[in-house]
């Protein structure tokens, strides 16, 4: 899983799937925090993915340069910390030309709940599957 999340942290640019309704959308997000398994976004409260985001917090991302990706599963939630907002917004050259504070986005973060990471340059092809499981307070990682 290492590998995976190690590969998450060079590769910012992902494919970012949510729902409205039953009809899938997708769009390009940035990563702009990582830390172990949770990914940190930002985004316009003024946006339509906010609002899908709001109603159904179930999402999928992807990531892939050559024949490497990375797919992670998971819920967002936007119980992010002050802090780690105002560090986003400050290591982020892109927010501070699109909005003039930091306050003025709404900002979440992705649990990673599953993670598959696929490497299809070797023989035999790389393909692991990992589940991230919520056991009582701490998370075990189970590998498929």
């Amino acid at each position: 899983m290492k590998e995976a999340l190690d590969f998450l942290k060079h590769h910012k640019d992902v494919a970012f799937a949510t729902c409205e309704g039953n009809r899938p959308k997708i769009r390009t997000f940035q990563i702009m925090c990582q830390e172990g398994s949770t990914l940190y976004f930002a985004t316009s409260e003024k946006k339509e993915v906010y609002k899908q985001l709001q109603q159904n917090p179930h999402v999928e991302i992807l990531a892939m340069e050559d024949k490497v990706s990375v797919r992670c599963v998971g819920e967002v939630n936007f119980n992010v910390d002050d802090e780690r907002k105002r560090w986003i917004y400050d290591h982020n050259d892109v927010l501070s030309r699109l909005y003039s504070s930091y306050d003025m986005m709404a900002y979440f973060a992705l649990e990673i709940a599953e993670i598959d990471y696929y490497d299809l340059s070797p023989t035999p092809p790389v393909l692991q599957h990992f589940n991230l499981v919520d056991e009582t307070k701490g998370k075990g990682v189970v590998a498929e």
